[in-house]
């Protein structure tokens, strides 16, 4: 549980995971852009939501696509929760 919170544990990576669950197989060129944001400081919160069993990650060629794992899954249905509230 610690390890997925710490995961969450910032405001790039919170937005990284709606992100992906809204456009599922968004690679880290798009997430970037998306988010407006530096591809190294994109990149490195995309590995630590990885470290953390909250990505999964597909390499196809050059390119990086990302996922939710089942527990990314879960984490963003209640950070949805705290949206509607």
């Amino acid at each position: 549980m610690e390890r997925h919170l710490k995961g969450i544990s910032n405001h790039h990576r919170i937005e990284i995971l709606l992100l992906v669950a809204d456009q599922e197989g968004i690679t880290l060129e798009d997430i970037t852009e998306a988010l407006k944001a530096n591809d190294k400081t994109i990149g490195e919160h995309t590995r630590r939501l990885y470290q953390a069993g909250l990505l999964n990650k597909k390499y196809r060629g050059k390119f990086v696509e990302h996922s939710l794992s089942p527990y990314g899954k879960t984490f963003v249905r209640f950070l949805q929760s705290f949206q509607r509230s």
